[in-house]
């Protein structure tokens, strides 16, 4: 008999690609009943069974009601969803709190590139780990004793993601009639969309000659800098979790407070996202900003690329609520970030004005971060990434067991029943 078969499992929208497919296909094994709810023909196409695939084309309004009735009909007792902040998702955790579902919530690794992120309830600027101390950390790390992976250099599956997100819009766009109330959470148009991922993909050779020509001048310039990691405008962390209407709005600040704060040898560097796409007029308000502030010669734009070498040099960085912050955090340099951010604790994130911290920017404890790392590493982080297979099979492994605890992952590694974590490696 299976062990799993009083589990009934509402998935919503996942990654692009085949994730969410692969992953209702190995709750099933489990013995567990799953079903998939569609909101356009992206939807559609990823899903492998008709019988379990529940299209929804009516209109957002009725969303609210449809899913708790939903709920009663199949008799759900968890729901599955990647991100917590578009409007279906946050409609849907709503109703599923009111009738006591357990809510699995997928995010991008807040460790990247070798993890992906899995909690209960929430993530990001809803996460638990909002409200957790480094020392309730400490403590529930007592029960608990692994080796730390290196901090990964890249994101080992940039091209699957691009792929899959190109294809999933162009499937969205196909299949635009049978969804008609349909609307992207990123605030423009199928077709809008669409484009922008095409174009992404066929510029890729121009911006990786642009980037080698920017990451040289950085490198071989001499002089000492400050990196800015920035983010994707349309992203949730950015529009729900921070201060900012604009990526252009950060930017100013961020030249102004630099050309305030820093010694005139200075540089700032600026990094776009890698997936950044030309939807918000970030040149134009670098070259604005330049102006205004006269920094002429000592701001570079690189377009995404590698983060590891562009930090190997620098004196700091600046953030919104990047999850790259990470990796400036592992190599021990002074961080001050703007908005929620899971990893915004007063050890390791500096309390400093924005001009102060430019001045001499204060260093993180790192002893402290190491433990908060550590903790990520035995709970909410789990090896494998959601777009290519090999990463796919890796988070599987794992994190299907996860989902079928009773215990969310926080819980189990303070109540000492967390299983064993087999974590990656960088093997040279």
């Amino acid at each position: 008999m299976p062990l799993f078969d009083n589990r009934h499992f509402l998935l919503l929208q996942g990654p692009h690609g085949p994730f969410f497919r692969q992953l209702a296909q190995m709750l099933g094994r489990a013995g567990a009943k799953v079903w998939r709810v569609g909101f356009n023909g992206g939807d559609a196409a990823f899903w492998h069974d008709p019988e379990t695939f529940i299209p929804w084309q009516g209109t957002p309004e009725a969303w609210l009601e449809a899913v708790t009735d939903l709920f009663l009909e199949k008799q759900i007792t968890d729901i599955v969803l990647y991100g917590d902040t578009r409007a279906i998702h946050a409609q849907a955790i709503i109703a599923a709190r009111a009738a006591g579902i357990r809510v699995h919530v997928f995010e991008e690794g807040y460790l990247r590139p070798y993890w992906i992120t899995y909690e209960r309830g929430g993530s990001n600027g809803h996460s638990r780990l909002m409200e957790m101390s480094v020392e309730q950390m400490r403590a529930a790390l007592d029960q608990s004793d692994i080796d730390f992976p290196d901090a990964p250099p890249r994101w080992g599956d940039m091209r699957h993601h691009v792929f899959y997100g190109a294809l999933y819009h162009f499937r969205v766009m196909r299949g635009a009639s049978r969804w008609p109330n349909f609307r992207s959470h990123r605030g423009v148009t199928v077709m809008e969309e669409f484009r922008f991922y095409l174009r992404r993909m066929l510029r890729m050779p121009l911006h990786m000659l642009q980037r080698w020509l920017a990451t040289s001048r950085v490198k071989y310039g001499g002089f000492p800098y400050h990196l800015v990691l920035m983010q994707l405008e349309h992203d949730s962390s950015f529009v729900m979790h921070s201060p900012f209407a604009s990526q252009t709005d950060f930017l100013d600040l961020v030249m102004k407070d630099f050309a305030a704060g820093a010694p005139s040898h200075h540089h700032l560097v600026l990094k776009a996202h890698p997936l950044e796409d030309g939807r918000a007029p970030i040149e134009a308000a670098i070259r604005n900003g330049v102006a205004r502030y006269g920094l002429k010669g000592r701001v570079h734009f690189v377009r995404g690329g590698k983060l590891a070498g562009l930090l190997a040099q620098a004196r700091s960085a600046v953030t919104v609520n990047s999850t790259a912050a990470q990796q400036v955090l592992w190599r021990g340099l002074p961080i001050k970030a703007f908005g929620a951010a899971v990893y915004d604790k007063p050890e390791f994130v500096s309390q400093q004005s924005l001009p102060d911290f430019f001045t001499a920017p204060a260093r993180p404890d790192t002893r402290a971060y190491r433990d908060y790392r550590h903790y990520l590493l035995e709970t909410s982080q789990v090896p494998g990434g959601f777009y290519s297979a090999k990463g796919r099979r890796t988070l599987l492994r794992q994190v299907v067991d996860m989902m079928l605890s009773t215990e969310d992952p926080y819980d189990a590694l303070t109540s000492g029943t967390a299983a064993p974590r087999q974590q990656l490696r960088v093997i040279k």
